[in-house]
């Protein structure tokens, strides 16, 4: 007689995988902490970037303007790769997958809409 396949007993392999893996990762982590170097110089406790001497604080404040900019960026390129399926898939949706598409583009450009109108672009 099968299980039915909504049991609790099916997922078990599923949860046994998860636990050897979490199981590789602490013991990983533990041995290479245990086995690994320890000493400390001034050197090592430094910080380095690609060679180059650190000069001033790394906590110097900035506008604001660059993660806006990534912020919109990642909305908007995102918002992009949606309509990949659409074109992929545009002639089985026929008549609605162009009107829920256009929606989609009016919803898009409200949106950018509001940015420029926000001034959020402008780099004064």
């Amino acid at each position: 007689m099968e299980t039915p396949v909504n049991m609790p007993v099916n997922y078990l392999p599923i949860l046994f995988q998860m636990l050897v893996a979490l199981g590789f990762v602490v013991f990983t982590m533990v041995l290479t902490h245990m086995l690994g170097p320890k000493r400390k110089t001034k050197d090592k406790l430094t910080p380095f970037e690609a060679g180059i001497e650190v000069v001033g604080n790394a906590r110097s404040p900035f506008s604001i303007k660059y993660f806006l900019v990534a912020i919109l960026f990642v909305l908007f390129d995102v918002e992009v790769i949606f309509m990949y399926p659409w074109a992929v898939n545009f002639k089985e949706m026929g008549m609605d997958g162009m009107i829920e598409m256009f929606i989609f583009m009016g919803t898009l450009l409200l949106g950018f809409i509001y940015i420029i109108k926000k001034k959020a672009l402008d780099w004064e």
